[in-house]
């Protein structure tokens, strides 16, 4: 909350030379604003599903049994499994499209139902419940997804070579829900909760705030999309440092399917040490990178182009 308070005075993006307004939703056309973000979160998914399948076999794997590294880890995939190797599940989670909507009208409603506050506190609120809503749909999809990004892998952690499809897709749900009933497809629920709605409620805040330190740091201003694709990976940074720990327990348990937060974070430490709270945490950079550029810069143009005529 110390980092709230210390944005707190920033209302709007901007200083005394240049005030970049904040489009609302009621500034934009909503099925214009709708259809353009759907082909903004297949490109986003495309791009970063490689880097955060590495991630995923990173985070699951004991003892850097057969990766040693995230630059280790693209080398073995390519060379084994070839292209195809970094798409494991893909098709699948391009249903979470759907999750990534409602994350954006809910982001966005909320924003709106929050006027009475300063920015900073309406962006923090609209984030983590934008993400609440999102995961409650996007998690069954993440716990399919997530075992067939691990298909193939043997007991030392390498992968044999073996194409993935629908048949696999429907076998991994239907041993979920043989287990562990329709309960398994939200394993690891709380800790998604516990790693996505801090991260996506510090996301925002942050990249408001550093919007607005750069655009008066600069005695020539750049273009404003300038800005925003700087802050956007900077942001992203930000909160992915600050929950990279939750984030390995929250796929541990999806994988294992655990119940337990205290018990899968106890073997964490008790396999890793204080170093594995950073697993992953190169791989979840490198995803949030390109990541946090592509949405802001596409999720800024499309709330542009999609305001309503005046």
């Amino acid at each position: 909350m110390e980092i709230l308070k210390q944005m707190e005075p920033i209302e709007m993006i901007g200083n005394s030379r240049r005030t970049v307004k904040i489009i609302e939703l009621h500034d934009m056309d909503l099925k214009k604003f709708v259809l353009s973000s759907c082909c903004l979160s297949f490109i986003i998914r495309g791009s970063a599903y490689p880097t955060n399948l590495v991630k995923t076999r990173l985070q699951v794997q004991s003892h850097n049994a057969y990766y040693t590294g995230t630059w280790d880890a693209f080398k073995k995939i390519f060379r084994y499994e070839g292209i195809r190797g970094f798409y494991k599940g893909f098709f699948v989670s391009i249903f979470g499209i759907i999750g990534e909507q409602s994350y954006i009208l809910t982001y966005e409603t909320t924003r709106r139902a929050c006027g009475n506050l300063n920015n900073t506190m309406r962006s923090f609120i609209a984030g983590g419940s934008a993400s609440l809503v999102s995961q409650t749909i996007r998690v069954p999809l993440d716990v399919v997804t997530q075992r067939l990004m691990l298909l193939g892998q043997t007991a030392d952690g390498s992968v044999s070579i073996q194409k993935v499809g629908i048949k696999d897709m429907l076998k991994i749900i239907h041993e979920v829900r043989s287990k562990h009933g329709l309960g398994g497809f939200y394993r690891g629920y709380l800790a998604a909760i516990m790693t996505t709605v801090p991260h996506s409620a510090l996301f925002w805040p942050f990249y408001h705030y550093y919007c607005a330190i750069l655009n008066s740091t600069f005695h020539v201003l750049p273009p404003v999309i300038v800005i925003q694709a700087f802050c956007g990976p900077m942001a992203g940074c930000s909160a992915a440092i600050l929950t990279n720990p939750m984030d390995i327990v929250r796929t541990r348990l999806q994988v294992s399917g655990d119940r337990s937060i205290s018990r899968a974070f106890s073997q964490l430490l008790h396999e890793e040490g204080i170093k594995g709270l950073s697993k992953g945490l190169t791989a979840r950079v490198l995803s949030t990178i390109p990541n946090s550029f592509v949405i802001m810069v596409g999720y800024e143009t499309i709330k542009k182009i999609s305001l309503r005529e005046s």
